[in-house]
Parts: C-alpha cells; sequence; structure tokens
C-alpha cells in the first residue's frame, strides 16, 4: 500500500486516525511549486479529539452510562405553540441535549469500571449517570489531564422527607416544553437527566404497573408519546390533535385522564382514542395547572387560580371545589401524590420551585428551588411531574442469556458474550471526515474529494471487555478524479486476533485478503471497508469480531486510510 500524503483526524474507538494514500501522480500543473511554504507553526495540534481514562468506582454492581457535554446548550429551533396560560407564542428553544452523547456504558467489577473513550477537544466534563434497579442518580465530573474519576458515595444526608411506605421509594419524573425527561430524588432534590423526548411536552402520566410514561406534545399534531422506563426508549402511540396541560393515569380503570381548559377527557392510552367528554364546573382560572388522581381515587386539579378538588354532579359534569387561597403567589403548572400520601406541585418559572400542600387545608410549602432557599436551583423550568414508585422488595432479576445483566440493561439479553455498547462519537450523533488527495495544493482547498459519515461501536461483555467493533459508515459526498478505496489499521491489533469481519463492499478486485477477512501482507490488522467509495453510498455496517475480549486500551489507536 503506496502512502505519499498523510493527515491524521482523531475519530475512532479510542481514537481514529485519518490518512490519505495515493497512487503515483504528476504535480507538475499545479500553481504551487512546494506545498512546504506553507507556514504551518511548529508543534500546531490538528487533533479534535482526546483520549480519556475513565475510572469509576462503586463497590455495588450498578449500571454507569457516561456522556460527553459540552458549556453551550443545543438551539433546538423556533418553535410556534400554545402556552400553559393559553397564549400562541413563538420562540427559540434551547436544550441540555446531553443524553443525546452517550460514550459509554457499563457496569462496575471487583468495584471498578475502567475504560478508555474518545471526547471531543472542547469536553471538560462528562456526566455520569448511575442506574441502580431504576434509582437514578447523575453527576458533572471534570476531565482533569485526561482522566475522569468518579467515586460513588451513598447519600448520608437526613432530609425532611421520610421514604414511602412500606418500604416503597418514589421519584419523581418530570418533563418541559424544551423536551427533557429528567428524575428529581424527593429525599433530597437532587436530579438527574434522563431522556431526550420526541417533543416538548406540558404533561406527564406514568403508568406505574407497566412502567410507561405517557406525555402528549405542546404542538401539532399533538402527538400521544410512550416512553419505556425499563428500556429507555420513545414511540409515538397517535397524534390526538388536542393539547393541554394536564394528564394523569388512573390505574383503576388503564385510562389517560386529559384536561384543558374547562373540559375533561379519557383516551385510550394503547391506541390514543378519545372515549369521553366532561365539562368542569366552577374553575376560576381555566389556564395551566395539571390533574392528579390520589391514593383513594379522588382526583384533584390545579389551575393557575389554585388546587380544587373535582366531583361528579347528577347531570355527569365534574363541579370543581376550590381549596387552596385564591391568592397563591405562584402559578402551579404540575402535580403528583407521593406513597406518602402528599401532594407535590411545581410553579411556572424558568427555574421552577417543588411545593407540597396539604389537600385539606390548602396549606403550602416551598421544598426545594430557588425559593427555598436551600441551594436546590434546578436551573429549569418543570411543566410536568409524576410519582414512580420502586418496590424494593421486587427488583428486576429477569436475565436471559445468563451474563449477569438484567435484561432491561442488557443491549443484547439474548447473547451471553455481549452486554454493553461504546460509541464515538456519541450514541446518537455520527462523525465526518472530509478527504482532499493533493492538498495542500492550490485548487485542492476545499476537501471534497469525499466526505464520510461515520459512526464506531465496540461492543463489550459483561466484563467490559470488548468482543466485536462494528463501524457504521455513508459516504455523503464522492467528487475525486479517482475511485478511492477506504480502510482502517488497528495499531493495537494483529491480523490473527481478529476471528471475522463482515459487511465489506469489493468490486475492484485488487484487494488481497486473508481468510478471516483482513487485508494480507500486513503487520497489524487492516481491514478494507471498500475499494472504492461509491460502494457506501448507503449506510453500511463493517463488523469486526475478536477472538478473545479485549481491553479498549489495548485496542489502543486506529488509523483510516483512503486508498
Amino acid at each position: 500500500m503506496k502512502k505519499q500524503i498523510s493527515q491524521y483526524i482523531e475519530i475512532f474507538i479510542l481514537l481514529l486516525i485519518t490518512s490519505c494514500a495515493k497512487p503515483d501522480i504528476n504535480l507538475e500543473d499545479t500553481s504551487v511549486n512546494d506545498a512546504d511554504t506553507i507556514n504551518i507553526p511548529e508543534g500546531f495540534d490538528y487533533s479534535t479529539h482526546k483520549t480519556v481514562s475513565i475510572k469509576i468506582y462503586d463497590d455495588t454492581k450498578s449500571i454507569y452510562e457516561v456522556f460527553v457535554t459540552s458549556e453551550d446548550s443545543c438551539f433546538v429551533g423556533t418553535q410556534t405553540y400554545v402556552d400553559e396560560s393559553g397564549k400562541t407564542v413563538t420562540k427559540n428553544v434551547y436544550r441540555d441535549d446531553i443524553i443525546n452523547k452517550q460514550v459509554l456504558k457499563g457496569v462496575t467489577k471487583n468495584g471498578i469500571l475502567e475504560q478508555s473513550v474518545t471526547l471531543p477537544k472542547y469536553c471538560r466534563q462528562v456526566y455520569i449517570r448511575r442506574n441502580d434497579n431504576l434509582k437514578y442518580s447523575g453527576e458533572l465530573v471534570d476531565v482533569i489531564n485526561n482522566e475522569v474519576q468518579y467515586r460513588y458515595q451513598k447519600t448520608t444526608s437526613k432530609s425532611l422527607f421520610s421514604k414511602g411506605k412500606n418500604g416503597v421509594v418514589d421519584f419523581l419524573f418530570c418533563v418541559n416544553g424544551s423536551g427533557d425527561l429528567f428524575v428529581i430524588d424527593p429525599l433530597d432534590g437532587s436530579y438527574t437527566y434522563l431522556s431526550e423526548m420526541p417533543m416538548g411536552s406540558w404533561t406527564c402520566a406514568i403508568d406505574q404497573e407497566n412502567k410507561f410514561l405517557y406525555s402528549i406534545g405542546k404542538s401539532q399534531p399533538y402527538p400521544l408519546m410512550k416512553y419505556s422506563i425499563d428500556n429507555d426508549t420513545w414511540e409515538i402511540i397517535a397524534n390526538l390533535g388536542i393539547g393541554g396541560p394536564r394528564l394523569d393515569y388512573n390505574k383503576n380503570d388503564g385510562l389517560l385522564y386529559f384536561s384543558n381548559n374547562n373540559l375533561l377527557y379519557t383516551f385510550h392510552p394503547t391506541t390514543g382514542e378519545k372515549l369521553n367528554t366532561w365539562d368542569i364546573n366552577g374553575l376560576h382560572n381555566p389556564n395551566g395547572g395539571d390533574l392528579a388522581f390520589a391514593e383513594d381515587g379522588s382526583l384533584f386539579l390545579c389551575t393557575f387560580s389554585g388546587l380544587y378538588k373535582l366531583s361528579l354532579n347528577a347531570n355527569n359534569q365534574y363541579d370543581s371545589t376550590r381549596i387552596s387561597a385564591d391568592n397563591l403567589p405562584f402559578n402551579p403548572t404540575s402535580m403528583t401524590f407521593d406513597s406518602n400520601k402528599e401532594l407535590w406541585l411545581a410553579n411556572n418559572k424558568s427555574s421552577s420551585d417543588l411545593i407540597i400542600m396539604d389537600t385539606v387545608t390548602g396549606g403550602w410549602q416551598y421544598v426545594y428551588g430557588v425559593q427555598a432557599a436551600n441551594n436546590t436551583d434546578f436551573g429549569r423550568t418543570i411543566n410536568d411531574l409524576t410519582t414512580f414508585r420502586i418496590y424494593s422488595d421486587t427488583p428486576d432479576t429477569k436475565d436471559t442469556d445468563g451474563d449477569g445483566i438484567v435484561d432491561s440493561q442488557d443491549a443484547f439479553p439474548e447473547e451471553a458474550n455481549k452486554a454493553f455498547e461504546m460509541f464515538t462519537p456519541s450514541k446518537y450523533g455520527t462523525g465526518t471526515i472530509a478527504f482532499e488527495d493533493l492538498w495542500p495544493y492550490q485548487g485542492d482547498y476545499d476537501f471534497n474529494d469525499m466526505a464520510l459519515n461515520y459512526k464506531t461501536i465496540a461492543i463489550l461483555n459483561s466484563n467490559n471487555l470488548a468482543v466485536q467493533i462494528d463501524l457504521i459508515c455513508k459516504v455523503k459526498s464522492n467528487f475525486a478524479g479517482y475511485s478511492n478505496g477506504i480502510g482502517i489499521e488497528i495499531e493495537g491489533l494483529q491480523s490473527d486476533e481478529i476471528e471475522n469481519v463482515t459487511g465489506a463492499i469489493y468490486t475492484e478486485n485488487y484487494i488481497q485478503l486473508n481468510p478471516n477477512g483482513t487485508e494480507a501482507n500486513q503487520d497489524r490488522a487492516v481491514i478494507i471497508l471498500t475499494d472504492n467509495a461509491d460502494n457506501l453510498v448507503d449506510e453500511t455496517t463493517i463488523s469486526i469480531i475478536l477472538k478473545e475480549p479485549t481491553t479498549t486500551e489495548a485496542i489502543g489507536t486506529a488509523h483510516l486510510i483512503l486508498l
């Protein structure tokens, strides 16, 4: 393989570096006589990524996920919608976008989870999320000297509130109009990022038995969205065509109760079919708020004019009785009952407060948030919240493949040699590499010979060792005068350490291969993805299966090669 021009761009499992290689070419026609005339400062760093060592210490077998963070919020777009006060507004919408940038998932073994990952150069902190049987906690941790160290310490601080009855642990699931789903621990006010929603929302409700969270999008076509708490996945059930701020799930009839203004509806959670409609009488201000069922089946509703209890009258209409004072200093946007029968509310602010209210007297107090003055500023809006209960006596233990990782946390629940995935650049993101075969000569400043979109996934077993590497790639543009091929060289692996390579595409008949699919006559493991870039105009997955489980640190650096 002849290599005349080399450039290095970090991308791959730990660090994927690109190099260009071309056959002999005649440069006599170029208007630049000497490429060395370009003045590049000595020691200039071309790299855009860095290799970071992640070390997590925890004596329990909890699941950990690591996410890339940035200092700037992600601009979602300019959106027009009806807000909770009933006004049509057009605003720029931003969100943190942390959960879309997962790079690692694994479990602690013998008290430690250790991996090397590739992070963008700009990343100064990672977000580490811990999952102990759906009991979530999370923390931002600094990247110091290309290393992240996190040691789990069980919270021992006292709380104003006890755990739920009979060992039940409550968590408050929260959503907002920016499309954030996050969890608040009512014992200490700490919050954990959970997921990005398909659409921002004013509503959420939980089916406890089936572990589903339901939410209705805040704008047309008002989709009914369902989130699996076990699997961390979303699906759209139906487009309801109507929106509003109030939603709860009634465990007694298995229906979703939804309210907007002076109307109350029921929807079937499986189909989205609207089943019933009732009028609500007596609301002083019909805007905003939420509704919630108490444990005895009583239905409570709040609006910007306070808390009400609803009762069905002889005319099949709901009468409302106001419980709270008529001059609350906040506009409630959401409410939920916890296992201790406490009613939690959140207010309509850019950084919401959490409030507990007495359903008999209407008395209330700030518990968390800026107004509580206890250093629990959430820095985000809570447009709705609902309670999820975890029963300590019935942990999730289903493990189909017997690898020690429960199915709900196993990316491959029926394959014992696979459990987790590690992503570059991130779980939901892709990277792009642009090539020029004659750069830096004049006429080749546009970097349009070829642009390759990529994502790499290192598949790990339950011991956090790599067993397979998937490279998902697609040629986005290809305007080179040559028929270029693309390959990778993995510095830390020899050809005989690879069991098999699948998914590569060859049409030009000049690549010599070993029986396992690696390129022949190479000192290191070289995998040619294709011998003609035009073969990768559709998204293609090339899989590299390893003979023995290997640490990602041992796999090391890889080079992307343009043939």
